[in-house]
Order: structure tokens, then sequence, then C-alpha cells
């Protein structure tokens, strides 16, 4: 078969997957089932280009790890602008068809939930949410025991000639991240003397500033739209999404600043 720009794309089966269930339907449902399919799609392509630095990290390859690395960054930038495109969704508008979404909600996007365990919010307790024997479940329980994206940076250091802490190399990778005085002095010497490392430091602080300042977007977004309403799911809404801001996946990035 001749391939064209809609087999190659599966235009068919993709365009067709847009389905409301509101009744008429309500004519902004289509515009939020759209908004939240772009943002999976857009997860998908996240995971698997941090897939991929990871790989870079394990081969030292520092040029294409801060190329993929600025890769990312642009991606979130475009979730960023997605939120701006869903605050047009107006309050009244979103609650024609909330009723309609049942239990059905942001809380349980498996692959959000993969993002949050390889940038090191790791948390069991999310897992047991999917059902046992899903493949969300499993790819969970994939991620939840595989180093985080910091503990392959921190490998990285050790090959490039860096003496990182054995206990920071051999932690439970399950736990979160821990601050750390003797790294951070590495890294102020990376930045003093090299500049090729210093531009991979600089690129997951976007990453880490990216989605804290995502998470943030969002949490405004949700409370302009619904205010202080439970979440479909079940969860507590803005109460919840508030208490996740301004936790930083790479702590000591920061800690250093006040070095310099």
């Amino acid at each position: 078969m001749e391939v064209t720009y809609s087999n190659y794309l599966q235009l068919e089966k993709l365009l067709s997957l847009q389905q409301p269930l509101s009744k008429g339907p309500h004519h902004d449902e289509m515009f939020f089932i759209l908004i939240h399919q772009a943002y999976e799609l857009w997860f998908k392509g996240i995971l698997y280009e941090i897939d991929f630095l990871e790989k870079l990290f394990d081969r030292n390859d520092t040029p294409a790890a801060v190329h993929t690395l600025g890769r990312i960054c642009a991606i979130n930038k475009i979730l960023l602008l997605q939120i701006d495109t869903l605050k047009t969704l107006a309050p009244l508008e979103f609650l024609g068809f909330r009723n309609d979404l049942g239990t059905a909600s942001g809380f349980q996007s498996f692959q959000f939930r993969q993002l949050e365990f390889t940038l090191g919010y790791k948390n069991h307790a999310t897992i047991l949410r999917f059902p046992e024997g899903s493949d969300a479940r499993r790819h969970m329980e994939e991620r939840f025991h595989k180093p985080v994206l910091w503990d392959k940076f921190l490998h990285y250091l050790v090959r490039e000639g860096y003496d990182v802490p054995q206990e920071l190399l051999n932690r439970d990778t399950t736990q979160a991240v821990q601050s750390s005085r003797e790294l951070q002095a590495i890294l102020i010497d990376i930045y003093r003397h090299n500049p090729a490392i210093t531009q991979v430091c600089e690129r997951l602080l976007d990453l880490d500033e990216g989605f804290q300042e995502w998470r943030y977007r969002h949490v405004k977004m949700v409370e302009r739209m619904i205010g202080s309403k439970s979440g479909t799911g079940g969860s507590t809404g803005v109460a919840y999404l508030t208490s996740t801001l301004f936790k930083p996946a790479f702590p000591d990035l920061w800690a250093i600043r006040t070095e310099f």
C-alpha cells in the first residue's frame, strides 16, 4: 500500500477517538476531549525522550543529552500554552457536561504518574488506584522500581570523573531525592570549571522549573474553573493540587545558587 499522510498518521483512527458523552452533545465537550488527548500524546512524547536521555547519560553523550533536554523543555512549553487554551472554557461551560464525566479525572492519568515517578515523585499508593493486571499498573510498577533521572545523572557524573558519594549512588531509588552538601560542592566545581556539564545541569534545571510551573498554572486553572469543589475523580481538587507545588525534582541544583 502506498504511504500517504493519512495512513502514515492513521488519521481515520485518530480522528474517530473523540466521543463526547453529554446529550446534544454539549458544544464544549469536544474541545475538552481534544485538549486532554493532546496532553496524553505529549506526556507520551516526554516519557519517550526521557527514556532516550537516560540512555545518553549511560553512554556519556553530553552534546546529545543537552539537545534532548532542550526538546523536552520545548514540549513542556507547549503543555503550558495548552493551559491558556483550556482557560477559554468558562466555569459554566464546563458545568454543562461535568456530570457526564462520572469519576473520570486527570488524577487518573497513568502517563502523568509515570512522569512523576521518573522525576522522583514516587508514591506506591498511587499505583494501587489502577486495576491489578492492567497495562497502566504494570507500566507504573516498572517506573516505580527504576532509578529516577537524577540517579542516571549522578552515575553519568561518576563516569566523567567526579567523586559522587557512594550513599547517593546506592540509595533506595523508590524514595525521594534528598539534598547533599557533598554533591553540591561537586556541582559548584562543575559550574566553575566544566562548561559542557554545566549546560546539562542548566537544562535539568529548566526541566525542573518547567514542571513546577506547569503544576502551578494547572492549579490556578482548576481553581478558576471549579473553585474549591472536589475533583471529578474524588480527589480534594485544588487542595490536593496545591500540596504538590514548589517541590523540586533536583533540589541540589537549586541549593547551589546561594553559593556562587
